[in-house]
């Protein structure tokens, strides 16, 4: 057996929703590199249209389109049109997601409900979308982008951490629901990324001292430090190829170790 080839994604179609940038592009940019064929959505043109200068900045031949993962009749007239002009969507990431910080008793239900319909609603509709064909060409990877707060809560993410935790348990109904069909569906659970989302949390303050928060999280990842979107390509390949064809419903954290770690006791 060719053990590098198990990893190989050549000729491949990989949908990753929401990839015009951060942990989506890098996933995406690393499935190019592997031979995968990019596709990915985002709910505005100026988005799709920055993702796709961005691709074609480095060198990837991506095709992007404009579509709300939460609107399934789009979601399916999008997974038609990919059929046709790419080919059948061989792995999905279901990366597009939101976050509202906001003290719980202070969101209102509509905040709620919103941040459930986009993280977990979504992947439910685009996997839903994908599978029948999946299971039509006997094989299929789904890679749920779960999150740390799908093992633990924290102060003001309430809607996020239940969406999360929701996103976890579909990913294991999906791998009871259709193993047998030859799909695997897991989860990336990615600690604190340095994504333009958080630039914010790490911009110097006033004085120069470091913000609050990323002292915080730093000093609570053995790694000492924020992850790159590039250092989840790696995790997301293995779950995408052949390599993992018997890993199924599991979440692979890929969070520099926060999930092993107590924090360091106070001096």
């Amino acid at each position: 057996m060719d053990i590098l080839k198990s990893f190989s994604l050549e000729g491949k179609v990989a949908l990753v929703t929401g990839a015009s940038y951060g942990i989506g592009y890098g996933i995406a940019s690393a499935f190019a590199a592997a031979g995968a064929k990019i596709v990915f959505n985002d709910i505005k043109q100026e988005l799709v249209d920055k993702g796709m200068a961005a691709y074609k900045a480095d060198g990837i031949d991506a095709k992007g389109y404009v579509c709300d993962v939460t609107d399934e009749n789009a979601v399916n007239e999008m997974v038609k049109k990919i059929e046709e002009e790419v080919g059948v969507i061989d792995i999905l990431v279901n990366n597009a997601g939101i976050i509202k910080r906001i003290p719980m008793c202070e969101m209102t239900a509509e905040q709620f409900r919103q941040v459930i319909d986009i993280d977990l609603n979504g992947p439910f509709i685009v996997s839903k979308a994908v599978i029948p064909s999946m299971i039509k060409k006997g094989h299929g990877k789904i890679i749920n982008i779960c999150s740390m707060m799908s093992e633990l809560g924290r102060e003001t993410v309430s809607a996020y951490a239940a969406a999360k935790g929701g996103l976890k348990m579909l990913t294991r109904n999906i791998c009871a629901e259709y193993g047998d069909k030859n799909i695997q569906c897991n989860g990336i659970g990615p600690g604190y990324i340095a994504t333009p989302q958080t630039a914010p949390l790490r911009e110097k303050q006033a004085d120069g001292s470091r913000h609050p928060f990323d002292q915080f999280i730093c000093s609570r990842t053995p790694a000492g430090r924020w992850l790159d979107p590039s250092e989840l390509g790696a995790p997301a390949l293995f779950l995408a190829s052949d390599a993992s064809n018997a890993v199924n419903g599991h979440i692979l954290y890929v969070d520099g170790g926060i999930l092993a770690y107590i924090g360091k006791q106070p001096s």
